[in-house]
């Protein structure tokens, strides 16, 4: 059994577009007839220079070769071009086809994924979402609202979520790290004091940054959410300073975590090595695929450091982050969009259930899921735009800071 095509899918899901602007899944099929679905979510260049990406990994590093050697298609891709050292763009491409890969073997084997890394420690997954809009609420003024996110927060804890997240701390501006305004530490004490009044014991507040501020700048602003006690302080800083973010961990009493857009092992070392976070948040579709993932889970283990699976991309990630967090003994949380996303789910045969708070990981073959290639054919992306784009203007320090999430606009 040996790896011969390949086909790829560029999806753009239907407003409101939770999950990023398009997705990118692979389709690998073997000599003998075994298709496998993978997902890529890297996508710091355009759609169409990725598909060029993925298609030239999968060519160079993995046609022909047999699908359980991941290994060795691992080695041939981080160490491509004289470089041995993490590159996102690469190491995402080969994340999604190692996803593949890894469906493939299970189905072979009629066996699930998880079987193959040691095998189930956790039956049923705590799993967390974004606070999103609801259809009776304005969705503009939805992510600058404190009392529409308590009243979103308390209805998803009356639906069984026992953590929530939100980021109330804008603008996700390439001006970064910068010095929060008062107006945004105001708001996002805000935030954290309406949301633990509506939700009280019931559920751990996850508060994100993705990356905003300078050291100082997140001490100020963390300092004055500690009074909260979230469950995490994420990505505080940009993500490739290690030394900053430990000075954070260090300065604020409430745990840091970051990973996002970590990639491989080397990279989650040299974090938790520096002491910068307790939590740890690979995303599969980037970090380097499954064997990775379950790779910088061991290295945290070590490091007493708990695991939190990133979800901002389609269902294929989702279906393989739910097989290595049911393998992993130092797991936490589990990042889903909503309750699955109903795109999302559409697009995998609904093979997922979420219930009460919890998703159980598939006993089905393979990653567990049935991807619906008509559907994802039928909403082909056809922009230019990224999968996330930040704000080119810096932080305002006249008047409000808007932004709308990581929806499209």
């Amino acid at each position: 059994m040996r790896l011969k095509d390949i086909e790829i899918f560029c999806v753009q899901p239907p407003p409101p577009g939770w999950g990023g602007r398009y997705w990118n899944f692979v389709k690998l099929t073997t000599d003998n007839g075994i298709s496998g679905i993978g997902e890529v979510y890297a996508a710091s260049v355009g759609a169409e220079a990725m598909r060029a990406v993925i298609l030239d990994v999968f060519e160079r590093h993995m046609l022909g070769e047999r699908p359980e050697r991941i290994e060795l298609m691992f080695r041939r891709c981080y160490s491509s071009g004289f470089t041995q050292r993490p590159d996102l763009t690469l190491i995402g491409a080969f994340s999604g086809l190692e996803m593949a890969c890894w469906d493939i073997v299970g189905k072979s084997q009629d066996r699930p994924v998880q079987d193959f890394l040691g095998g189930t420690v956790n039956e049923r997954i705590r799993t967390y979402s974004y606070l999103y809009p609801r259809a009776d609420q304005d969705a503009e003024s939805f992510w600058n609202d404190a009392d529409l996110a308590a009243e979103t927060a308390a209805a998803m804890v009356g639906q069984g979520f026992t953590a929530v997240k939100f980021d109330p701390a804008g603008p996700y501006t390439i001006f970064g790290g910068h010095q929060p305004s008062m107006r945004d530490i105001e708001r996002s004490v805000n935030f954290c004091r309406r949301i633990r009044e509506a939700v009280g014991a019931d559920a751990d507040l996850l508060f994100g940054t993705h990356g905003q501020f300078t050291p100082a700048g997140a001490i100020r602003l963390g300092r004055g959410l500690e009074e909260f006690d979230p469950l995490w302080f994420e990505e505080p800083v940009p993500p490739d300073n290690y030394e900053a973010m430990a000075e954070v961990a260090r300065s604020v009493r409430i745990p840091v975590a970051t990973g996002e857009r970590l990639c491989t092992k080397s990279e989650f070392a040299a974090a938790l090595r520096a002491g910068a976070a307790a939590i740890i948040q690979p995303a599969l579709g980037r970090a380097g695929g499954i064997l990775e993932g379950k790779k910088i889970a061991a290295v945290a283990e070590v490091f007493q450091a708990s695991v939190a699976p990133h979800l901002y991309a389609g269902p294929v990630e989702w279906a393989a982050n739910i097989q290595l967090a049911a393998t992993l003994p130092n797991l936490l949380l589990l990042e889903t969009i909503e309750t699955g996303g109903e795109f999302h789910l559409r697009l995998i045969g609904n093979s997922i259930r979420w219930e009460d708070g919890y998703v159980s990981a598939p006993r089905t073959p393979g990653l567990g899921i049935e991807f619906d290639e008509e559907l994802a054919r039928a909403h082909e992306w056809n922009g230019k735009g990224l999968h996330l784009e930040m704000q080119h203007e810096p932080c305002d320090y006249s008047s409000e800071n808007r932004f709308q999430g990581g929806a499209p606009a």
